[in-house]
């Protein structure tokens, strides 16, 4: 469980994290958007329904399974999902302009044209690619590339909520601290939230407010990132984090 991370909040073996500084917690709070991270050793994620902290403005949590018609196609606008193979989850038969207005022609049918390839090009330029991009297909683009397609193709009918299934475990280290980067530019940019789903704790530290840690597809312990990572209180989270590999120096004499 290698971290990822090139500008992490990296510390001492022996430091908490209880012992983060005042400011950083001051930069939570102010935080509009949150990320929650379930961490888990396998691919095992039971379904549940997520209740985000209550803010000025949200409602109860909505039921997705009791969903249908209009109201599915509202949900389904709000919550978008980035895949964790970016090789597979692009269609090799598209061009990228078809990828990205798949989901604007399902949900957001008020917009022309014009109005989608406007709206093409602004994401293309938050996602750091090149706008000429909309002509070529998934096959011409690196693996880092091809995640930032998918990362706008999710950003396409401004959702409130993006599940980041292991968004960059399929990647090089170098790209995927490029990628948790603009992850965490988009997101106070735009106000997302974001649903982590990772084994890698290196991440987690990284870009989570919240953990949820899953054993055999449950949850065994949840709480603010660093209340579960400093301080756990589960002997299964004590044993995750005890298995995370770490580079000793050598002694110098």
């Amino acid at each position: 469980m290698q971290s990822a991370v090139s500008r992490s909040r990296s510390r001492p073996a022996g430091r908490s994290r209880s012992s983060a500084s005042p400011a950083a917690a001051r930069r939570r709070q102010a935080r509009p958007s949150s990320s929650c991270c379930v961490g888990s050793p396998s691919s095992r994620v039971r379904p549940c329904c997520i209740r985000p902290p209550a803010r000025p403005g949200r409602g109860a949590p909505t039921d997705l399974f009791h969903l249908d018609g209009l109201a599915l196609r509202e949900a389904r606008r709000q919550v978008q999902i980035i895949f964790q193979d970016p090789f597979a989850s692009l269609n090799p038969r598209l061009r990228v302009q078809e990828v990205l207005e798949e989901g604007l022609l399902a949900l957001r049918p008020e917009l022309d044209a014009s109005a989608r390839l406007r709206l093409l090009h602004e994401l293309l330029d938050q996602v750091g690619l090149r706008r000429d991009a909309l002509a070529r297909f998934p096959h011409e683009f690196s693996g880092g590339q091809r995640q930032r397609i998918a990362i706008a193709r999710a950003l396409a009918v401004e959702p409130r909520l993006i599940v980041c299934d292991e968004p960059t475990s399929a990647l090089d280290v170098s790209v995927q601290a490029q990628i948790l980067n603009l992850l965490r530019d988009l997101q106070r940019s735009r106000g997302l939230s974001y649903l982590f789903i990772t084994h890698n704790i290196g991440v987690v530290e990284y870009i989570a407010d919240e953990v949820a840690v899953m054993q055999a597809g449950r949850i065994v312990e949840s709480g603010a990132c660093d209340a579960v990572l400093g301080q756990p209180s589960e002997p299964y989270t004590r044993t995750l984090l005890a298995a995370v590999p770490r580079v000793e120096r050598p002694a110098t004499s």
